[in-house]
């Protein structure tokens, strides 16, 4: 039978039913239980392609460019929506379209932030700002490898100087330059893959 759902002030009838009284007809047919699963559907669509398209997106790490901190075929759920109300900070992985081929999509570390000047000197970063004048060496702890190039590069207003944790295997911020604050696609928020990993902000890295 179907189940009736009253208003608070409804005159309930709490006596028995009359035995031979016939039972009621089901109160949904088949019809209505398909426009209903219809309608669930187009409701859910409603609610979860806004989430996916412009709250969380799911991505696949391809490739060991950020190895240790994460690994090839890991799933993750990057926060999209942080970024419109306060701007990306350094140590965040973040997920962003390349800058020469935005079709493609990369994982890297935010080291440099808009205007200040990024110093490499065989593998040691120091950044140069109006807080730190006189430049200050980041201590990356999520590195297990230097590389030992050098560079120097100023960044714009809008710019960010990204890196892969695997250092000698990443290409990024070193090789093509800075990277747009347009192309940031967001955080990464979750690893939801493999299993033994999940957790919230994996590979989060404070000053």
């Amino acid at each position: 039978m179907g189940v009736k759902i009253l208003p608070l002030n409804a005159n309930i009838n709490k006596s028995e039913p009359d035995p031979k009284t016939p039972p009621p007809e089901p109160e949904v047919s088949t019809g209505s239980f398909v426009m209903e699963i219809i309608k669930f559907t187009i409701i859910s669509i409603l609610i979860v392609a806004p989430i996916r398209f412009f709250v969380a997106q799911p991505f696949i790490v391809r490739g060991e460019s950020m190895f240790p901190t994460f690994n090839d075929g890991q799933y993750l759920i990057v926060d999209e929506i942080t970024y419109r109300k306060d701007p990306p900070e350094r140590g965040d992985v973040i997920v962003f379209k390349y800058p020469k081929d935005t079709s493609k999509y990369f994982i890297k570390r935010i080291i440099g932030l808009p205007n200040e000047k990024i110093q490499i000197d065989n593998g040691i970063i120091t950044v140069f700002s109006d807080k730190n004048p006189d430049g200050k060496v980041l201590n990356e702890a999520y590195v297990k490898e230097l590389s030992f190039e050098n560079t120097t590069e100023k960044l714009g207003p809008n710019e960010y100087f990204v890196m892969g944790d695997n250092r000698s295997n990443s290409l990024d911020s070193r090789m093509w330059g800075p990277l747009p604050d347009r192309n940031i696609i967001g955080r990464v928020l979750v690893r939801l893959y493999p299993f033994q990993d999940v957790g919230l902000f994996p590979g989060k890295q404070t000053e």
